[in-house]
Parts: C-alpha cells; structure tokens; sequence
C-alpha cells in the first residue's frame, strides 16, 4: 500500500513541487517502503522518534525536523537531521549556531510562521518575521531556506488558504531583501488534508503522512 501511494501521489504532483514523508510515529520498515518508492524527504515531528528509527532504515533521503524543537535537544539534531524547518526564536537559532560552529556544519532551516496567529501554536508572527530572518542571517553556521507554515487546521482545507498566501507574500518579501546567508528556495506549506491548496498558493514542499502511510495505529500523542 505504501508504495503504491508514494508513487500516486509523486505522479500527481506538480514538477518542483516536493514530497516530504511525515513519518511521525513510524517505524523503519514504513519508511524504508516510502523511500523505496521514490520518497526523497523525511520529516521527524520529535527527535526521539528519529533516534529509534534512523539507523535502520533502508535507502537514502533528507531528513527534515518538523516538529517543535527544544534547545536542549539542539546538539543531537544538527548531528542527525539535514534540516530543521521549524525555527521560531532567536533563542533557538543561536544554539544552533552555537551547536553548528562546534561541529564545523551549515545547517540549512525555514523560519516557522504562525500564519493563523494562533496563541496554543508555535511559530513567529507575520509582523516578527522579517527582523528574525535579518538576525539570523548574521549568524554563519545558518543558511535560511525558506518559510514553513502549518495554517491553521480547519476541517475545510479552502479555510487555510488565506494563511497560505500571506506567508508566500512574506516568501517573496524575504527574496527581494537579497539578505546575506538566506536563500528564499523552499516554501513549506500544507499537509495531507491540504496540500493541494498550499500548491496552488505557491508551496513546493508539502508534508504528507496519512496519504502515504495511512492512519496510525494506537497513536498517543
């Protein structure tokens, strides 16, 4: 079943357009089958789960942190992910540049914009964004990719359009600003009930789970 929706989906998407796996809660075989199928991008929501799993699994892909990062666990991340696209803080981006310089690695990030302004969410502001991107792009062992938002999760995906198109406005202010360290290359919008939506707003990196690996079973969190 994996492989036959990893090759579904891969085939409807736009050209450019990439699919990051989210793998929350999966195991090593799951993710092994998707990347077999052509999967070339992996996102971990926490870094234990990333732990139990990477050093079994079968194939080669980025692998992307997507979930909230706590800077206790910074160390471990930049060792293991190829990305962190959930950066929300100074705070946070200067451990890891702290963790980076250690390390001799240039970690390439998104900046998480709470598009929705949703107080029970993480992310920066719309109105925060900017004057974060310029901070962090003085720091030497970061390079700025891109913008990620979750949008709000309405039942409706239309609902998170709006969400949507102010952060692909705030992409392509970030662009013209031509910042030293930043690289406005990655848009990360959607997830499975509302990628299609994020495509058409201009994303072109798009978590999907449920598609690919279908309900979790048992689920805790």
């Amino acid at each position: 079943m994996i492989e036959e929706n990893v090759k579904r989906l891969l085939g409807e998407l736009p050209q450019g357009v990439t699919m990051l796996a989210a793998a929350k809660e999966r195991n090593a075989d799951e993710i092994s089958r998707a990347i077999g199928a052509g999967v070339t991008a992996v996102g971990e929501n926490y870094l234990q789960d990333a732990l139990r799993v990477i050093n079994d699994i079968e194939g080669s892909a980025e692998w992307h942190f997507i979930g909230h990062l706590q800077r206790n666990k910074v160390k471990k991340a930049v060792e293991i992910f190829d990305m962190i696209e959930s950066v929300d803080s100074l705070r946070l981006a200067k451990e890891i540049e702290k963790c980076c310089g250690q390390r001799n690695k240039v970690m390439p990030i998104l900046i998480e914009v709470n598009s929705g302004e949703e107080a029970q969410k993480h992310g920066v502001l719309p109105r925060e964004v900017i004057p974060l991107v310029e901070e962090i792009s003085r720091m030497s062992h970061i390079k700025i990719m891109g913008l990620m938002t979750m949008g709000p999760r309405f039942g409706d995906p239309e609902d998170s359009r709006p969400y949507f198109i102010k952060t692909r406005q705030l992409f392509e202010r970030i662009k013209e600003l031509h910042l030293p360290n930043v690289e406005m290359r990655y848009l990360s919008m959607g997830m499975t009930n509302s990628y299609q939506v994020a495509i058409e707003e201009g994303a072109n990196l798009v978590r999907i789970g449920t598609k690919i690996f279908g309900e979790r079973q048992g689920s805790t969190r």
